[in-house]
C-alpha cells in the first residue's frame, strides 16, 4: 500500500503520478490518498489487517507517525511477534527527519527507485520507537519550547503560511524570546536518577539527528540511535544568554555542554511531571497540554525500509 498526504508540503500531483507508476512497475499497488487527519492511521491499519507486505508513506513526518501508530497496536497491547507489514518512507514534507535519520534519499523520485532496490534486495530491519501509554513516536517527543513551537507552526500552516526551515527558525527565535520569563516549570523523574526540578523545556529522543534546520542536523544525544533506549535532553533555563552558547554549540554540531543542562542517554523510561499543563509535542506534531506524561522505549518495535546501516 502506497499513503499519499496530497497535502504535504513537497507533494505534487505530477511527482505522485511519477512515483506511482514507478512502484506499480515493480509491484502490486494501492495507492490510497488521505483526506482527513488520522487517515494514515485508519489506512495503515486496514494494511496490517489485510496482510499487506508493505506500506510505503509520501508524505511528511506526522503522516509517517499516524501509519506507524495504525501498523501498531497501542504500546500497551503491542504483541512484538505478530506480523506487520514493513514501513517504508518517500520523503514529502517540510523537514522529513525520519526519512533522513532512515538513510533514504531526500529526492522523492531516488527515494522511490531506493525503496524499490531495498525491496527487492529484501533489505528490512527492526528498530525501536519510543512511546506514551498510547502513542508511539519515531524520533523525537517534548515538553515546553520545542511544543510551543510546533503549536505555533501548526498555526501558521492552517493560515496558509509555508512551513519552510527560514519559518521555523524565526518562530523558535520569536517563541523562545516570547516565553523566557514564564513560570512554568516541570520535574523530570528517571528511574535510578535524582529528581529534576524546574525544567523549563525537555526532550526525549529516539534518535539523533532528530531535527533539522535545512540540511543542517541538531543533535541533542549524539549517541542516541535506533538500537539504544531514550535520549533525555532537559533545560533548567530559558534565559537567553544562558542558552546562546548551548544554541551555538548545537548548530556547530559540538557536545551539548552547559550548567543549567541534564542530559541522559539509553534510558528506558523518563517521566515529566508539571503543576499546570504545558504543551508537548510528539514528531513534530502538537498533541495537546500535559501536566503528567511517562515516555517509555521499546526495543525492536518496527520493520523498516532502510539501508543497513541507518542510525
Amino acid at each position: 500500500m502506497l499513503i499519499v498526504n496530497p497535502f504535504a508540503t513537497a507533494t505534487s500531483p505530477a511527482g505522485r503520478d511519477a512515483l506511482v507508476h514507478t512502484l506499480g512497475a515493480h509491484f502490486d499497488l494501492d495507492v490510497e490518498l488521505t483526506t482527513h487527519r488520522g487517515h494514515a492511521f485508519e489506512l495503515a491499519a486496514r494494511a496490517a489487517a489485510e496482510g499487506f507486505d508493505a506500506v510505503v508513506v509520501h508524505g511528511g513526518d506526522g503522516s509517517v507517525n499516524e501509519a506507524t501508530n495504525g501498523l501498531l497496536d497501542p504500546p500497551g497491547t503491542s504483541d512484538p511477534s505478530t506480523a506487520r507489514p514493513a514501513l517504508g518512507v518517500i520523503p514529502g514534507g517540510s523537514a522529513n527527519v525520519f526519512a533522513r535519520t532512515l538513510g533514504i534519499d531526500p529526492d522523492p523520485l531516488l527515494a522511490t527507485q531506493q525503496i524499490i532496490d531495498l525491496l527487492d534486495a529484501g533489505h528490512t530491519r527492526r528498530i525501536g520507537l519510543g512511546h506514551t501509554d498510547d502513542r508511539w513516536f519515531l524520533f523525537n517527543a517534548g515538553m515546553g519550547i520545542d511544543a510551543v513551537v510546533v503549536h505555533a507552526m501548526e498555526d501558521k500552516r492552517h493560515a496558509g503560511k509555508a512551513a519552510t526551515p527560514a519559518r521555523y527558525l524565526w518562530t523558535t527565535v520569536s517563541s523562545f524570546l516570547r516565553h523566557a520569563g514564564s513560570a512554568a516549570t516541570f520535574d523530570v523523574e528517571i528511574p535510578g536518577h535524582d529528581r529534576i526540578t524546574g525544567a523549563r523545556f525537555g526532550f526525549v529522543s529516539n534518535t539523533s539527528p532528530w531535527t533539522y534546520l535545512g540540511p543542517r542536523e541538531i543533535r541533542t544525544n549524539p549517541s542516541t540511535g535506533f538500537d539504544t533506549g531514550l535520549g533525555v535532553f532537559v533545560s533548567t533555563s530559558t534565559g537567553v544568554l544562558r542558552n546562546l552558547p548551548l544554541a551555538t554549540r548545537l548548530l556547530a554540531q559540538a557536545d551539548p555542554k552547559a550548567g543549567h543542562l541534564y542530559r541522559e542517554d539509553d534510558v528506558d523510561e523518563v517521566r515529566f511531571v508539571a503543576e499546570t499543563p504545558i504543551d508537548v509535542q510528539m514528531d513534530g506534531d502538537y498533541i495537546g497540554a500535559f501536566r503528567d506524561i511517562r515516555f517509555r522505549h521499546r526495543r525492536d518495535a518496527l520493520t523498516v525500509i532502510a539501508p543497513a546501516d541507518a542510525r
